[in-house]
């Protein structure tokens, strides 16, 4: 009697294991957050600081329209671009880029635009040391007025004169270190590096502080201003070819 239980449940369990090799089940939804990351974008404020000459321009160009100019004149004031960044899990993320002028004469115009940034580049020529105590000079003045959860890239560009080089990596790795500051070395002429450091901002951008309002970004907790949300901002900012005035 026990034997013919046994073997009438063994009837049933072999046709379902079966069933489920050949059709096993779906895999889960995604969770809430990478559904919301998947399908959404975000716009972050982008400011770039250094010394004039240093090769911001260039580093921008070269991100936005992967570009390279050898006689590029001098920014006056400052130049708006825009560009987008997609991440590997599907968000993209839109910088507003202002690239400022390097000359002391605009220096006291660098807070207008470095104001409510979410992130900054601060660019120094590996070729002159002197532009180096100018990007520190520039990081401490980040530090002291700008919104204290502003992600800061120390960047040290015109890579490809390695046999002109003053600052080695080692002074330049070590001080962004102390600082907590992100660093890499750029070259805008060949390319090498430039993507990457932008995208390596956006990785570092607090994309999971959803905005919660039209009129714009959520703060998270800390006071750390949050991108907008470019779905719900639909018509707020055309974000057009950039003016390089």
């Amino acid at each position: 009697m026990m034997m013919q239980k046994n073997s009438s449940a063994w009837l049933w369990v072999l046709p379902l294991y079966y069933l489920r090799k050949l059709y096993p089940p779906p895999p889960p939804p995604p969770s809430n957050l990478h559904r919301n990351l998947m399908s959404k974008q975000f716009q972050f404020k982008l400011v770039l600081l250094g010394e004039s000459a240093v090769g911001k321009s260039s580093l921008v160009l070269r991100f936005v329209k992967d570009q390279f100019d050898d006689y590029r004149e001098s920014t006056i004031g400052a130049a708006f671009l825009t560009q987008t960044v997609t991440l590997d899990d599907g968000a993209a993320v839109k910088f507003e880029i202002w690239d400022t002028a390097g000359q002391e004469r605009y220096k006291s115009l660098a807070p207008m635009y470095y104001r409510n940034a979410n992130c900054a580049v601060v660019v120094y020529d590996i070729t002159q040391s002197s532009s180096l105590e100018k990007a520190r000079t520039w990081i401490r003045e980040l530090q002291r007025q700008a919104d204290r959860s502003i992600v800061i890239a120390l960047c040290g560009n015109k890579a490809d004169l390695e046999e002109r080089r003053q600052v080695t990596q080692e002074e330049a790795k070590k001080y962004a270190e102390e600082e907590g500051l992100m660093w890499s070395e750029t070259s805008a002429k060949s390319g090498d590096g430039v993507q990457e450091i932008f995208t390596e901002i956006a990785k570092k951008l607090p994309l999971t502080a959803l905005p919660s309002a039209r009129s714009g970004a959520a703060r998270p907790a800390g006071g750390a201003r949050a991108g907008v949300d470019l779905n719900r901002q639909a018509g707020a900012n055309p974000g057009g070819d950039a003016c390089n005035c």
